[in-house]
């Protein structure tokens, strides 16, 4: 089990032992990126230069951290962003869009963040946008003029809708929970000929 180097009285290396150790204990209960961590790191460190009025280089205590946590398992970017972008596709419902701007926002290579979209289950995400879309369109569907009740409901701005404003609607609202434009157009189409034909 490494350590980092440091240079610093015994007291100071017991207390870089005992955060390393929380970070230890909190990445063997769950999946955290090498930000959040860095985050958690720099916070208790500063909590330590608050109390005690001591700031040392905080960069490489933080970069001897985080390499120990690697090198011993605890932390990895591709086990976080593949635990990532299989719970808010399958769990939350994402598409792969928001996922990526997700990943990216925490500092998760590219590379990794590919290779993470690579484990979402196509057929699922498919049938999760199909759903989405269906139900969507149900819901805006009484408000197209003429509609089921004769265009008697009215949406938020208290008009009718048109059939392309319900179409825009339900296509923003699925481009908003990270699905692509090409994929939602495409079982909006799906969706809207299967409606006509009931």
């Amino acid at each position: 089990m490494a350590t980092p180097q440091m240079k610093n009285t015994e007291e100071e290396r017991q207390e870089y032992a005992r955060i390393l150790d929380r970070m230890r204990h909190l990445c063997s209960v769950r999946e955290y990126c090498t930000a959040d961590i860095r985050r958690k790191i720099m916070k208790m460190l500063s909590e330590r230069t608050e109390r005690d009025g001591k700031a040392e280089d905080t960069e490489e205590i933080i970069g001897g951290m985080l390499g120990s946590l690697q090198s011993d398992g605890y932390l990895s970017d591709t086990r976080y962003a593949k635990a990532f972008a299989r719970d808010k596709s399958s769990l939350s419902g994402w598409g792969a869009v928001k996922i990526k701007y997700a990943l990216g926002a925490k500092g998760i290579d590219g590379g990794i963040i590919r290779s993470a979209l690579e484990e979402i289950d196509k057929d699922r995400a498919s049938d999760r946008l199909e759903r989405l879309v269906a139900a969507k369109y149900r819901s805006l569907a009484p408000n197209l003029s003429g509609g089921k009740d004769g265009g008697q409901d009215s949406d938020k701005d208290g008009g009718n809708d048109s059939g392309n404003e319900i179409r825009m609607k339900i296509i923003r609202y699925a481009m908003g929970r990270g699905y692509g434009y090409d994929e939602t157009v495409s079982v909006l189409q799906k969706v809207l000929s299967a409606g006509k034909q009931d």
